[in-house]
């Protein structure tokens, strides 16, 4: 099997992206900035997460929630194939909303793995009216669709809170994340993120790779590639957003791109004009 096939076909619903992958890469600790749900096709696979290590086999459905860091590893050499399909935050919580009637704070798919024979049939349908076949006569199956899957969700496995967590805004750690994350393209220094903060290096970087599970740097890397993909999507050049993001050249793209989403930026611009 392949050690990185992995691409994003054309999703018919707005706000939600679509992986099919089949591959033996094994993904180094990352988060993304998106609820994803999937089911694994064939094989197994491996994660790590502040949830414990999971492993998922063919049929099992497999979900993480936006920003929980974790790493993906096949269980043998024959590697994993599996379907994701990514949603934007506000889509889940505007259907907590809807069937809650109150506003959702905070949502939390409990489970990275399940066997779950129903939340599979309802992803399968709807990546088969959304991906698959996309000549459907109007949006209205599509919506069904995906507001059973997402129900099903939330009623199912998840847990949601009406009143949000005590602000963060204090918290040293806090604050250098949200300095990378207002900016990741900026050549900080530990000791720029460390005076921010009022901790002494030591005391950043291991607090940091405490509560975010990454350190500064990887941390600072991954909000780069995020970046640079929200700049493909929107028509940039592969060479401006290679700058624009904070790498080095083009070629430092692509090599932080694949490690972490197992595609070339190339790859990921062919997909998004399609």
């Amino acid at each position: 099997m392949s050690r990185g096939r992995v691409h994003m076909p054309r999703c018919a619903i707005a706000g939600v992206e679509a992986t099919v992958a089949e591959t033996a890469h094994s993904f180094p600790r990352h988060s993304h900035d998106r609820f994803g749900v999937g089911v694994i096709v064939t094989g197994g696979h491996r994660s790590s997460s502040g949830r414990g290590v999971v492993e998922a086999r063919a049929n099992d459905a497999i979900m993480v929630n936006p920003g929980e860091v974790h790493d993906g590893s096949p269980l043998d050499e024959r590697g994993r194939a599996w379907r994701m399909l990514y949603f934007e935050p506000s889509m889940l919580s505007d259907a907590a909303i809807e069937l809650g009637g109150v506003t959702t704070h905070e949502i939390e798919l409990t489970q990275p793995v399940v066997h779950d024979p129903l939340l599979k049939v309802l992803f399968e349908r709807l990546f088969t009216v959304s991906v698959e076949v996309q000549s459907v006569p109007d949006d209205l199956i599509r919506e069904e669709t995906m507001l059973e899957l997402l129900g099903y969700l939330l009623r199912t496995h998840a847990t949601t809170h009406t009143h949000p967590r005590v602000s963060q805004t204090l918290n040293p750690i806090a604050r250098a994340r949200a300095r990378i994350d207002d900016d990741p393209s900026s050549p900080l220094t530990l000791t720029d993120l460390a005076t921010d903060a009022g901790m002494s290096r030591f005391q950043l970087l291991r607090g940091f790779a405490h509560e975010m599970g990454l350190p500064p740097h990887a941390y600072r890397m991954q909000r780069r590639v995020m970046l640079a993909r929200q700049l493909i999507a929107r028509g940039t050049t592969l060479a401006d957003a290679a700058t624009s993001a904070g790498f080095a050249d083009q070629s430092h793209m692509t090599r932080a791109f694949v490690r972490l989403m197992g595609m070339t930026p190339a790859n990921y611009a062919a997909a998004k004009r399609r």
